[in-house]
């Protein structure tokens, strides 16, 4: 079954130095870009919900539909009561470079193009500041001292709020935290990818720099309902993904089958106990929920009235241990980008 949602979500510190945000954050990229055709009025409504329920942290990125994205999200808040409005806070990522047809050509992380990025997301928002700006991949010609100087400098200017990272290596975490406070990190984390655990959230957490957990559902691969049979819409960036592929894709529904015998154990869902998991690796970690419909809000909301004790911790770690999926997260092309891979 679903628990049913708190009506006010509880807090939690993003970091040593960043703000106070929603113990659950709003992913929204989905809305625009990658996961096929999505409804622009169920998107807003979505959004609306989530602010309505005390949902505060919107993640998006200045390349998600191109820009569109970040005009959904300002359509949502010009369209919110004044009050869930000026709770919201913005997660921005920056720097994908794109085709017309789509394509992602590398990453720009010069100062000047920084600054330049960020003038057009703050026109594209309809808002004079960022809460949180963060390069979506490090640039491999630029070094990070230079790309979080230039972000440290829009904060000097009032134009973002706080600075973040996205993917990048213990070794990069420290070097930029050495040119300016770091907020967070955002960085894929779930039952099925566990690798930030070995040194970068370690470094983190020495650090006092929080993690923005995305991916949590990898992509709908552990939510509970994917099925084996489930044709991906046109535009589906997971129609790529190794972990959907053939082989794959069963060795991983199958580790969804034995931790839907843990859920249903509990009387909570699949995708419930998956980002309960999350939330419980820490009061340093918000996971970010990529809910493009009211309902599957409601069921991620449902987490956070789920308790994991150190039984239902162990059954989890069982049916789904360190390591088991099968497929690398992201195309090998992709997987080059990630700094936090090398």
């Amino acid at each position: 079954m679903t628990t049913t949602p708190k009506t006010s979500v509880p807090a939690r510190p993003l970091g040593a130095t960043g703000p106070v945000v929603s113990a659950l954050g709003l992913g929204c990229m989905g809305m625009s870009a990658l996961y096929g055709e999505s409804d622009r009025a169920e998107s807003i409504a979505t959004i609306h919900a989530a602010l309505d329920a005390g949902v505060t942290l919107l993640d998006t990125g200045d390349f998600y539909g191109m820009g569109h994205n970040e005009l959904l999200i300002n359509e949502a808040l010009r369209t919110a009561p004044a009050a869930a409005r000026e709770q919201a806070l913005t997660s921005v990522k920056f720097g994908a470079l794109r085709t017309v047809e789509g394509g992602f050509t590398g990453y720009d992380g010069r100062p000047a193009a920084v600054k330049n990025f960020a003038a057009y997301s703050l026109q594209r928002l309809g808002t004079d500041h960022i809460d949180v700006y963060r390069i979506a991949r490090v640039d491999p010609d630029v070094p990070i001292e230079e790309t979080v100087g230039a972000i440290a400098e829009l904060v000097e200017a009032g134009h973002v709020r706080h600075i973040g990272l996205s993917e990048v290596g213990a070794d990069t975490l420290r070097r930029a935290a050495a040119v300016a406070p770091i907020a967070d990190l955002q960085i894929e984390y779930s039952l099925v990818s566990r690798s930030v655990e070995e040194k970068i959230l370690p470094t983190a957490r020495e650090l006092g720099i929080g993690v923005t957990a995305y991916g949590v559902l990898s992509r709908g691969l552990i939510s509970g309902h994917f099925t084996r049979d489930r044709e991906l819409a046109p535009g589906d960036f997971r129609g790529m993904s190794p972990r959907f592929q053939g082989e794959n894709l069963d060795r991983n529904l199958d580790l969804v089958d034995r931790l839907r015998a843990v859920a249903e154990a509990k009387g909570v869902t699949v995708a419930q106990t998956a980002i309960a998991w999350v939330l419980a690796q820490g009061q340093d970690i918000v996971p970010l929920v990529g809910a493009r419909r009211r309902d599957r809000l409601a069921e991620a909301l449902g987490a956070l009235d789920v308790t994991l004790d150190a039984a239902d911790l162990a059954s989890i770690e069982e049916a789904v241990p360190a390591g088991a999926a099968a497929g690398a997260r992201y195309p090998e092309a992709q997987m080059a980008h990630l700094d936090s891979e090398h």
